[in-house]
């Protein structure tokens, strides 16, 4: 039975930077590395770095000993900003995106729900850190059910 799930490419970026969050960013980290360390297959992770280049979250260095490193602090950058780096705006369902192109949208009693959730899920992407997780523990409370 399908779930509604993050993408792999989004739990793979996710993987990727919290791992750059736990270093101090002394030195750059070879996407091997971080492949090698978060389990992720390393063609995609290139492709995933390259947006998160593009996007401003992370960095790269050139040289024998270059790699990656975030562009900005951990506190900085959000899990909001990571997911819309790799896919684009979240949206729960197309009537919460200001796409008007459902069917039954005039008539649907459930747009009150998806609007609902859409602002709880982006409150808690957009408060949650890198920070609050490179310590291994996630410190931004829970979103109430």
């Amino acid at each position: 039975m399908p779930t509604m799930q993050v993408s792999r490419k989004v739990d793979y970026a996710l993987r990727a930077v919290i791992y750059l969050s736990q270093h101090d960013g002394s030195r750059p980290l070879s996407a091997k590395e971080i492949a090698s360390k978060r389990r992720i297959p390393i063609k995609f992770l290139e492709k995933i770095i390259r947006d998160l280049m593009h996007n401003g979250i992370v960095r790269s260095h050139r040289g024998a000993h270059g790699g990656y490193t975030l562009n900005r602090e951990p506190g900085q950058i959000t899990f909001q900003q990571v997911i819309e780096a790799i896919e684009g705006p979240i949206s729960l369902n197309v009537c919460v995106a200001g796409q008007k192109d459902c069917s039954v949208f005039s008539s649907c009693n459930m747009q009150r729900v998806w609007q609902e959730g859409q602002r709880r899920v982006m409150e808690y992407f957009s408060e949650t850190t890198l920070a609050d997780l490179s310590q291994g523990v996630n410190t931004a409370a829970a979103p109430p059910v």
